[in-house]
C-alpha cells in the first residue's frame, strides 16, 4: 500500500509540475494575446481561460516537459524562461494584430477622419481603425482562433524550449524584423486611402490654382470624408481576408519570417 501511495504521490508531484510550467507559458501568452488579452475582457474571464487551455494541453505536454519529477529544484530556472516564452509568442500575434490599427489609423490621417470617435475605445484610436481592428479579431475568432493559439502553444515547445531563455541578440533581430514587416502591411492595407488622398489634394491645388476666390477646403473636406467612408466600404471585403491569412501564418509559425 505503501509502494502505490508512494507512486500516486509521484505522478500527482509530476503532473502538478507539468501543469504549473504550462500556465507560466500560457499565462503569459494569454497577456498580450488578441481577443484574448484585450483590456475590456475582464482580468478574471482572462485567467479562467489560461486555466481552461492548461487543462486542455497539460496531458499533450506532461511526458515532455517532466520527464523526471524526482527533484522539482530542477526546474527552478523554468519559472523565468516559460513566461519570457510566452510573451514572445503573445507579442508575435499582438504585432499582427496592431496592423489593422496602424493601417487605420494612416487611413484615417489621410481622408480627415482621425477624429471622429477617437476615445470610443480603451487605447484612444481613429474610427477606421477601431472598426479595423474589432472585425479582424471577430474574424479570427470565428474562425477557430482558440484551435490555433492552443496548437501554437504545442509546437512552440520545437521552437523555445522549455527551460532555455532565448538570447537577446536573437529576440533583438526578431523583434525589429517583425516591427518592420508590420509597418509595411499595415501601409500596404491602407494603400487605397493614402492614393485618394493624394490624388485629392492635387485636385483641389489645381482647383485653387485655376479659382482662388473659391474656398475650395469647405467645398473638398466632405468630398474626402464621404470618399473615405466609400473606399473603407469597397475596400474591407479585401483588408481583412487578407490579414487573416497573415494571422493564420502567423499562429502557425510565431517566430518564424512573416509572408
Amino acid at each position: 500500500m505503501s509502494d502505490l501511495l508512494a507512486q500516486v504521490l509521484g505522478l500527482s508531484q509530476a503532473w502538478l509540475l507539468a501543469g504549473t510550467l504550462v500556465f507560466l507559458r500560457v499565462g503569459a501568452a494569454f497577456l498580450v494575446l488578441p481577443a484574448i488579452g484585450e483590456a475590456y475582457i475582464p482580468m478574471h474571464i482572462r485567467l479562467g481561460a489560461a486555466l481552461a487551455m492548461t487543462l486542455l494541453l497539460t496531458p499533450a505536454l506532461a511526458a515532455e516537459l517532466v520527464p523526471d519529477a524526482g527533484d522539482p529544484g530542477l526546474y527552478a530556472g523554468h519559472f523565468a524562461t516559460e513566461p519570457s516564452a510566452g510573451l514572445l509568442l503573445g507579442l508575435a500575434v499582438r504585432l499582427v494584430a496592431m496592423a489593422l490599427q496602424v493601417a487605420g489609423s494612416m487611413a484615417a490621417q489621410a481622408t480627415s477622419l482621425s477624429q471622429i470617435a477617437g476615445g470610443a475605445s480603451p487605447d484612444p484610436q481613429p474610427a477606421i481603425g477601431a472598426f479595423l481592428t474589432l472585425a479582424g479579431l471577430t474574424l479570427a475568432v470565428m474562425a477557430g482562433l482558440h484551435v490555433l493559439v492552443a496548437r501554437m502553444l504545442i509546437d512552440s515547445y520545437a521552437v523555445l524550449p522549455a527551460g532555455q531563455m532565448p538570447l537577446a541578440a536573437d529576440v533583438a533581430g526578431w523583434g525589429v524584423a517583425r516591427v518592420g514587416r508590420i509597418f509595411s502591411l499595415a501601409f500596404s492595407l491602407a494603400a487605397p486611402f493614402l492614393i485618394a488622398s493624394v490624388l485629392y489634394n492635387l485636385a483641389l491645388g489645381v482647383i485653387n490654382k485655376a479659382m482662388p476666390q473659391l474656398m475650395v477646403a469647405f467645398v473638398g473636406a466632405p468630398a474626402i470624408t464621404l470618399g473615405g467612408l466609400v473606399i473603407l466600404l469597397l475596400t474591407t471585403p479585401f483588408i481583412l481576408p487578407a490579414w487573416m491569412r497573415l494571422m493564420q501564418a502567423t499562429l502557425a509559425s510565431p517566430m518564424g519570417p512573416l509572408p
